[in-house]
């Protein structure tokens, strides 16, 4: 078969997306290959055809039980023998895994890194014929990168050990510039076809908000989403134990992972979640690499993270079947401040020397900074990720916040003034909740007793609001007006660039939201207007309509894909995904011949399942 052919066989479908055929092609003409493709535009199928058509046995090093429990159940489902070889195994288990693999039974075997280097492992490994190498969340091999994983150094010692060398695949969605040459040079890839198909998901709507009520603005959210799947991401456990707790008291089936949890509780609540019993995921970032979940439709954090690749990981998990879903983020002060401590008393990277370890960590300073830029920024988000990564758009994307958000230019220039004045009056010694209060004219304690209610600058803007107050500070960083410090106290402190407004030789003008419309409103009102998304996944198969019959049959269609997920032990979207079950009932096929022309049925699911989707096809058509 050639590779077309593999993909219809296999996987259901007609025609490669984009970037797939390319690294296909190189991996297949013996190249060592690094491709860099967004969360959800089908990686795992480079390496996948590649290794179903090449002699011998694959090796895909991938970080999480989970990811490879996913994919080899998808690899299963599809007709294709594979394993995964890790902790979750029993010793007889992981021996008789060993001794088929040995014997060729599997074409694609998933491997942790850890155990590349085993004594066990490396006597199979050697004596085996492994034509390809493929390394998955390559990221993790730079110390540069948000999951540094040191075993993944070890990959190329492992490499040469191997009696032939085989051809070397690495696969990513998250990489800066920097981290993919250290993706290249870490894992000494030799003249390698490196591929970006781009960051952009444009499925995916991007808001940041800054509620007063975190959690009621979340519980807004959820009760105009009812049912629908979603993550929330919290900070810290205490976080995650307390929403879950209170979403659950208000009867949101909702369920939590966090590293405090035994491994049993984890792997139950992240079935629970994967299996649609509990659509609703509370968890810190220790959750969710690898799921390949397809229909979450949208992920909040309830905290701002750490840095920007962290976020754009995280909130790549909704959307992955192409349609629509939402990103947003709920940004508060305290999150920079809770972020700052990790990075401070940060115990990972354990290996690095002082040296090492102490730009590690201003690399994380200035990575959360470029985090909270994103939350105070006034542009487009998605304009705003996308340079992050090295891409540059036209800074309107018409679907986030920002884009649908109707803006005025303001002169701010007064404002700034008394705030870097009050900033330098005040010797830079605090912070900046004490700078807006001090300028807003607030009669506290803490200012008395700092007796900032005597500097010249109080008061002076009491007639502004205070959340006005707030947006110029942060544009005030934003355009490097001010900084605030990193150490052990978030200080306000004037740059260079600080004098040019005080002696009147600059201005400052910003973007601000026109009070009439702000960017909630518009998020709901944009949603009002596509929420029928089986209607747009319809239009994707050029139907003019999704009727109230396709409706009814595509319920009817659902429920038998959740009776046959059952009895399977697996998802239901490994099954058949939604998008392929709206063209089951858009094509309403009658043969089996007819279930092959569907997306996403290939030659062994229509053997398999094919009579009884056609089955209830028929019925629902009587």
């Amino acid at each position: 078969m050639d590779k077309h052919q593999v993909l219809k066989q296999y996987f259901g479908y007609d025609s490669f997306r984009e970037g797939q055929e390319a690294l296909i092609d190189s991996l297949l003409s013996g190249r060592d290959t690094l491709g860099i493709m967004p969360t959800g535009a089908g990686k795992s199928v480079c390496f996948q055809i590649p290794a179903l058509m090449m002699e011998g046995m694959t090796l895909v090093i991938s970080p999480l039980i989970s990811l490879m429990k996913d994919q080899v159940e998808a690899l299963n489902q599809a007709g294709v023998h594979a394993a995964y070889l890790n902790s979750s195994l029993t010793s007889g288990q992981y021996r008789k895994a060993l001794e088929l693999a040995g014997q060729g039974r599997y074409k694609l075997i998933y491997v942790a890194p850890e155990r590349l280097v085993t004594e066990e492992f490396l006597r199979f490994a050697c004596n085996a014929h492994i034509s390809m190498v493929a390394v998955d969340e390559a990221h993790c091999v730079s110390q540069w990168g948000q999951d540094f994983r040191p075993s993944y150094l070890k990959i190329p010692e492992f490499m040469e050990k191997l009696s032939r060398r085989p051809v070397l695949a690495a696969f990513t969605a998250t990489a800066t510039r920097e981290v993919q040459e250290d993706i290249v040079r870490l894992l000494r890839l030799e003249r390698p076809t490196v591929l970006t198909t781009g960051f952009d998901r444009p499925n995916l709507y991007f808001a940041v908000q800054s509620p007063k009520d975190k959690y009621a603005a979340m519980k807004s959210y959820l009760d105009l989403h009812p049912g629908e799947s979603g993550i929330i991401y919290c900070l810290t456990r205490k976080t995650v134990e307390e929403v879950c707790v209170k979403l659950r008291s208000e009867g949101i089936s909702a369920t939590r992972y966090h590293a405090g949890l035994t491994d049993g509780e984890r792997k139950e609540n992240q079935e629970d979640f994967i299996y649609d019993r509990n659509p609703v995921m509370v968890a810190t970032n220790a959750f969710g690499m690898g799921i390949d979940k397809s229909n979450v439709r949208y992920v909040i954090h309830y905290n701002m993270p750490k840095n920007m690749e962290s976020y754009y990981q995280e909130a790549g998990r909704a959307g992955r079947d192409g349609e629509p879903a939402e990103c947003i983020l709920l940004y508060g002060g305290q999150d920079v401040i809770t972020n700052q401590f990790f990075i401070d008393h940060n115990q990972d990277n354990q290996e690095l020397n002082d040296a090492d370890r102490v730009v590690v960590q201003e690399r994380d300073r200035e990575r959360l900074r470029q985090m909270t830029f994103y939350c105070f920024t006034n542009e487009c988000l998605r304009d705003y990720i996308l340079r992050y990564f090295g891409e540059y758009t036209s800074n309107y994307c018409g679907n986030c916040s920002n884009c649908l958000s109707q803006f005025e230019t303001v002169d701010v220039t007064e404002i700034a003034h008394n705030i870097l004045g009050c900033v330098k009056s005040s010797r830079q010694r605090y912070g900046v909740t004490v700078i807006l209060d001090t300028v807003h004219g607030a009669n506290t304690a803490k200012i008395r007793n700092y007796r900032m209610n005597e500097n010249p600058h109080y008061a002076t803007l009491s007639k502004v609001p205070a959340y006005k107050l707030r947006q110029v500070m942060n544009q005030l960083q934003l355009l490097g007006y001010l900084v605030v410090t990193t150490d052990d106290y978030a200080i306000v402190k004037l740059t260079g660039k600080s004098e040019a407004v005080l002696d009147g030789s600059e201005s400052v003008v910003m973007k601000m939201a026109k009070e009439s419309e702000r960017p909630e409103k518009a998020a709901r009102d944009k949603k009002a207007k596509g929420k029928n998304r089986r209607q747009s996944m319809a239009a994707d198969f050029h139907a003019k309509e999704f009727t109230d019959m396709e409706e009814k049959l595509f319920e009817q269609l659902r429920i038998l894909r959740k009776e046959i997920a059952r009895e399977e032990g697996v998802p239901p979207y490994i099954v058949f995904s939604d998008k392929t079950l709206v063209h089951l009932c858009i094509r309403k096929p009658k043969t089996k011949e007819e279930l092959l022309e569907v997306s996403g049925i290939g030659a062994f699911k229509a053997e398999k399942y094919g009579g009884r989707f056609l089955e209830c096809i028929g019925k629902n058509l009587c």
